[in-house]
């Protein structure tokens, strides 16, 4: 069934003792916050063909989301990907022709939907996130919503670059991690999300 206004509305709160990890990245992406590239969307297109490709029927949609899929967003060169398939608890079906199509599986989060994670970052210059997820996850939702809102809104699209350069700047200084540098963006992330929560009715 679909995702419910409530569980749109639910925040993540990341917990690491909750992260089963199966692998770790070979390399870790630069946090550089580049301007935005023309060719992002293409290489998206080029990593949806290659997903559809290794699972087939098991696929439900494949969804360009995170910074590089926002026109006019300066980002960090990471291609992120929603993976909708119809059961992500399946592993068995899904995780061998991900891995032999080029992406290696790094860890699972059952109570955040059933989130599993997996990563390219070899052999391209750029990096590929892949997030999937089961049939009607409200994370889906909710980066479907920030990316629409910033679309529409250009005060809060220069908001978001400017926080995500500061994180980016903050991150260099000090040797923060990928999730420091996530954790620093949480807030505005959330009053954002907060004003397009608002616009579509789901708060008043």
């Amino acid at each position: 069934m679909p995702a419910t206004v409530a569980q749109i509305l639910a925040p993540y709160e990341y917990k690491p003792e909750l992260v089963e990890r199966i692998a770790f990245r070979t390399t870790t992406p630069p946090i550089t916050i580049l301007k935005p590239n023309p060719e992002w969307p293409q290489r998206f297109e080029e990593v949806k063909e290659r997903i559809e490709k290794a699972l087939g029927a098991l696929v439900l949609d494949v969804a360009h989301s995170g910074s590089t899929s926002v026109p006019g967003l300066p980002a960090k060169d990471i291609i992120d990907v929603d993976l909708t398939l119809k059961d992500a608890m399946d592993e068995a079906s899904y995780v061998k022709p991900l891995e032999e199509a080029g992406f290696r599986f790094l860890l699972r989060e059952p109570r955040w939907h059933q989130h599993r994670f997996f990563v390219e970052d070899w052999p391209k210059a750029y990096h590929v996130n892949v997030h999937v997820w089961g049939p009607d996850s409200p994370e889906v939702v909710r980066h479907r919503i920030f990316r629409d809102w910033l679309l529409k809104t250009p005060a809060d699209l220069e908001l978001y670059a400017k926080v995500k350069r500061e994180a980016a700047a903050q991150a260099a200084l000090v040797g923060d991690s990928m999730m420091d540098y996530t954790q620093r963006k949480d807030k505005t992330i959330h009053e954002i999300l907060e004003r397009a929560f608002r616009d579509l009715g789901y708060i008043e």
